[in-house]
């Protein structure tokens, strides 16, 4: 038990140190092109390799060079870490694109246009909800 606690403390450490390097640490204009955030850190059990993901706001062209820009700064983050962090042994770092809020506000996003065409239908009939026919058409 107290593995999986260092491991998800490293998670946190390594989570929140990225997340102040991609404000004020990599130069990369790659990388300040797209409004990048660390979502998640995921660490090895035996703290080896490290897989940091980060959503990336903005066309799938700034996704794009954003990413590459975190992945030619991979080198640098995993040295800053070894320093901020003072370990023996720093994982690999390998960033990952999370589609997570992006794949989130496409669902809100159907939700609102599904009630919006709701209320419209209930302002000309008497209020029913919509059926499977209707659904279908958001697709």
């Amino acid at each position: 038990m107290a593995q999986g606690r260092r491991v998800e403390r490293m998670a946190s450490l390594i989570r929140r140190e990225v997340s102040d390097l991609l404000v004020a640490g990599i130069k990369d204009d790659r990388v300040a092109q797209g409004m990048v955030s660390v979502t998640r850190v995921e660490v090895a059990g035996d703290l080896q390799h490290c897989r940091i993901y980060v959503s990336v706001y903005g066309s799938d062209a700034d996704r794009e060079q954003a990413m590459a820009g975190l992945q030619s700064a991979a080198p640098f983050v995993k040295g800053e870490l070894s320093r901020r962090l003072k370990m023996r042994r720093t994982p690999e770092v390998v960033f990952r694109l999370d589609r997570g809020l992006e794949e989130g506000a496409s669902v809100l996003g159907l939700i609102n246009r599904l009630e919006a065409e709701r209320q419209a239908k209930a302002g000309g009939q008497d209020g029913a909800d919509p059926g499977p026919e209707d659904l279908a058409s958001l697709d």
